[in-house]
């Protein structure tokens, strides 16, 4: 059977990773959300924290590192512009194809979808939710109060928005820049995953058996 990908982009607390895990588990596919940056590490030779700061944020940092030592782990050298964003989202990006090409995968945002957009068999989806439920999604999983996981909601939705945007030059959870929108909210994770694999069957034009 040809590989394939789902892509998934998600608001903050929106139970978008446990839905990329689920879907991994039951389609018995690789699942990259983090890892990713640790495949980019190794491949780069830069330590996986460089990654790990500009994780779907757009701001240039690289500058806040020059002439500091050892960020390759190795005590080597760098330049400043080898740390710039737009070269880590390269680097980020070549991580991702290479992963693609080796078999069928679940990738959670870092614009894995316009980075794979080229790749003939993706399904792009996006995970929405009501705010209550993100908001004590967030609560339970950060172990912080009502107001901070708002905080928290508003700012992560804000920094992925930009960064999507700014890289993709789409528009971060809308419709159109999707194959599918759900709110998890309302099927619950389960139901979730399940309407995303039946989804994925119609549109790869693939067989019950083979998805």
């Amino acid at each position: 059977m040809e590989t394939f990908v789902i892509n998934i982009g998600r608001q903050l607390g929106s139970g978008g990773r446990a839905v990329g895990h689920l879907l991994a588990e039951k389609l018995d596919i690789a699942y990259y959300d983090k890892e990713i940056l640790t495949l980019a590490a190794r491949d780069s030779g830069f330590c996986k924290e460089v990654f790990e700061r500009s994780d779907e944020h757009k701001e240039f940092f690289g500058s806040s590192f020059c002439g500091v030592g050892d960020i390759f782990g190795m005590g080597v050298g760098y330049y400043c512009n080898e740390l710039s964003n737009d070269n880590l989202f390269r680097l980020q990006s070549e991580a991702i194809r290479k992963a693609a090409s080796e078999r069928s995968c679940v990738f959670i945002g870092r614009c894995a979808d316009y980075v794979l957009r080229d790749y003939p068999r993706c399904v792009n989806v996006f995970i929405a939710a009501d705010a209550e439920d993100r908001i004590r999604r967030i609560c339970e999983d950060d172990g912080v109060d009502r107001q901070e996981a708002q905080r928290k909601m508003e700012a992560g939705d804000r920094k992925r928005a930009e960064y999507y945007n700014f890289y993709s030059r789409k528009k971060w959870g809308a419709a159109a820049t999707y194959d599918l929108c759900l709110n998890s909210s309302v099927l619950g994770i389960e139901d979730t995953v399940g309407f995303i694999i039946d989804f994925a069957r119609k549109k790869l034009r693939l067989k019950s058996e083979a998805l």
